[in-house]
C-alpha cells in the first residue's frame, strides 16, 4: 500500500509541474491578443485624432481680424505681398501659406526737433508737430519699401531737411514777425516731400521757436535802449508842452493884468469891488475854520472903509 501511494505521488507531481508551466504561457498569450486588438483598431483611432488636430488648426489660421482703425494686407508665401487690401472685421486666409500685415492708419503725432541757421547766422531751435498716416491705398508699396515703421524712418529725415531750408531764408526777426508765413512754407513743403512716400499729413505746426542766448541778450538790450529813448522822447515832449502851458499862462496874465488896468483907469470903483470879493473869500475860510484868532483888518484886506471910502467921509465931514 504504501508503494501504491508513492506511485500515486509521483503521479500527480508531473501533473503540478505541467499547469505551473502553461499559466506564464498563457499571460503571454493573452497579451499578445490585447496587443494585435488594438493594433487593428488603432490606426482608424490614430488618423481620426489627426484629422481633428489638423481641422483645427486649419479653422483657428483661416480666419483674422482687423480691428477698427486699421487696415490689412496679405503676403502670399508664393506671390509676395498682394495689392489688396482689408478693411476692419473679419477675413479669411489660406493658412500656413498666406499671412496677415496691419496697419494702424489713424493719425498718431510726430514732434521733430531741429537746431538751425538763420539768415543773419543766428542759431535757432525750432520744433515741428504733425499728425502723419500712412495712404490706404498705398499699403503695399509702404510695406514692401519702408516697413512698418515707416513713419520712424522717413519723418525725422525730411523735417529736418525743409526746416533747415526754410529758416535760412529770413533773418531771426523775420521768423518772429512773420511766423505765419514760415509755418505756412515749412507745411507745403513738409506735405509734398511726405507724398513721395505715400504719407498723408493732416496737420503740421510750429510748436517751439527760440533762439540762442547771445542773440536773446542782444535783443533784450535793443528793447531796453528802446524804451530809454522812447523815454527820453516822452520827457521832451512833456517839457514842450510844460514850456507852452507857462507861455500860454504869461500871455494870459499879461493880458489879464492889462484888462484890470484898463478897468481901473476906466473905473476906479473896480478896485473896491476886487477888494470886496477877496475879503469876502477871507471871511469865508475864517468862519469854516475852527481855531479862534484875532487879526488886523488890513492884514486880512477887510478894512473895507480905508483908501477913497475913508477919504470920502472925510470931505463929506468938511
Amino acid at each position: 500500500s504504501s508503494e501504491a501511494q508513492g506511485s500515486r505521488e509521483h503521479a500527480c507531481i508531473p501533473g503540478l509541474q505541467g499547469g505551473a508551466q502553461t499559466q506564464p504561457a498563457r499571460a503571454m498569450e493573452a497579451a499578445q491578443k490585447l496587443i494585435t486588438a488594438l493594433a487593428q483598431r488603432g490606426a482608424p483611432l490614430v488618423a481620426g485624432a489627426g484629422v481633428l488636430a489638423g481641422g483645427g488648426y486649419v479653422l483657428a489660421n483661416a480666419t483674422y481680424t482687423v480691428e477698427s482703425g486699421h487696415m490689412g494686407i496679405k503676403y502670399n508665401r508664393m506671390s509676395g505681398v498682394g495689392a489688396s487690401t482689408y478693411r476692419e472685421g473679419i477675413h479669411l486666409r489660406m493658412p500656413w501659406f498666406e499671412r496677415p500685415i496691419v496697419f494702424d492708419v489713424r493719425a498718431r503725432p510726430h514732434t521733430t526737433s531741429s537746431l538751425t541757421g538763420s539768415k543773419d547766422l543766428q542759431m535757432v531751435n525750432i520744433s515741428l508737430r504733425c499728425l502723419a498716416r500712412p495712404d490706404p491705398g498705398k499699403l503695399p508699396e509702404i510695406y514692401r519699401q519702408l516697413g512698418p515703421d515707416y513713419d520712424e524712418k522717413v519723418l525725422p529725415s525730411i523735417v529736418n531737411e525743409v526746416l533747415k531750408s526754410v529758416v535760412a531764408q529770413y533773418n531771426a526777426s523775420q521768423l518772429i514777425i512773420q511766423r505765419e508765413l514760415v509755418s505756412r512754407m515749412v507745411r507745403q513743403r513738409v506735405v509734398a516731400r511726405a507724398s513721395d512716400f505715400n504719407i498723408l499729413l493732416d496737420d503740421v505746426s510750429i510748436t517751439h521757436l527760440n533762439f540762442g542766448p547771445e542773440y536773446e541778450k542782444a535783443v533784450e538790450h535793443k528793447q531796453v535802449a528802446q524804451q530809454q529813448a522812447e523815454r527820453a522822447k516822452f520827457l521832451v515832449l512833456r517839457a514842450l508842452e510844460e514850456k507852452k502851458r507857462t507861455i500860454i499862462e504869461a500871455e494870459g496874465e499879461a493880458q489879464s493884468a492889462a484888462m484890470i488896468g484898463g478897468a481901473m483907469k476906466a473905473n476906479p470903483g473896480f478896485i473896491e469891488l476886487r477888494r470886496i470879493s477877496v475879503a469876502k473869500d477871507i471871511s469865508n475860510l475864517l468862519a469854516r475854520s475852527s481855531n479862534r484868532m484875532v487879526l488886523s483888518t488890513d492884514s486880512l484886506l477887510l478894512n473895507l472903509m480905508s483908501g477913497s471910502a475913508l477919504s470920502g467921509g472925510d470931505g463929506k465931514k468938511k
